[in-house]
């Protein structure tokens, strides 16, 4: 077992695919445990647009978000039980964080399962 799957010890809830429904709101896929390593620190980082933004958490999780007409969804360090209950909306979610940027880097062997994806979270 990689080093990169050791360090998933921890759970978080992932909603993906944020697509707008046209009333000014946003609907997403339903939302997803997975494993990650979860790291409240304060980094600065480049958006999609160039623009300088701080990041509250950086993330590895066990798969990659997948991105939405509208942008990234949302991440909550957690569990779905922890969470039920509530709307499927994440941010009605008390502690979910928005996804600012997504990446990923192969392992030196580069083999596909042993990516490392990165997520820094607003």
């Amino acid at each position: 077992m990689s080093i990169v799957v050791k360090m998933r010890k921890q759970d978080a809830v992932l909603w993906d695919s944020p697509v707008a429904d046209g009333y000014g709101g946003h609907t997403f896929d339903a939302p997803v445990q997975i494993r990650c390593r979860w790291d409240d620190e304060q980094t600065l980082v480049l958006d999609e647009n160039g623009n300088e933004v701080v990041s509250g958490a950086t993330v590895y999780p066990d798969r990659t978000p997948t991105k939405g007409t509208d942008g990234w969804g949302y991440m909550y360090e957690g569990t779905l039980a922890s969470i039920a209950g509530v709307n499927t909306d994440p941010r009605a979610v008390d502690g979910a964080r928005k996804i600012l940027i997504v990446g990923k880097v192969p392992s030196l062997k580069n083999k596909a399962k042993k990516l490392l994806r990165i997520v820094k979270l607003k």
